[in-house]
């Protein structure tokens, strides 16, 4: 007779942080997870994944004034042709260079 065999759900793959802190920090961050609510641990890990994605998005997202928006879509309209030089440049690369 042939045992079964059971597969358990794969746990989520969770990696281990540590941080030394000097303990005023570390009081003012419990404080801070206390009033909302949650644990030391669920308050980092939250705060640190929102402030990650705001500097990753502020890294990625070009912000323009009116004025620049204006002045770029003014540029990109009107845009002088080619000189010789550039168009020489891209008969060289596409010689040189193949795609897949």
């Amino acid at each position: 007779m042939r045992a079964t065999t059971t597969k358990r759900p794969a746990k989520p793959t969770t990696e281990r942080l540590e941080a030394r802190v000097p303990a005023p920090i570390k009081d003012l961050i419990g404080r801070a997870a206390s009033l909302e609510g949650v644990t030391l641990t669920d308050f980092v890990i939250a705060t640190l994944q929102r402030s990650a994605a705001e500097v990753i998005r502020e890294h990625e997202v070009l912000s323009l004034s009116v004025r620049d928006s204006a002045a770029f879509a003014k540029t990109m309209l009107a845009a002088p042709k080619p000189s010789r030089k550039l168009t020489q440049a891209f008969a060289r690369h596409r010689q040189s260079v193949t795609v897949k």
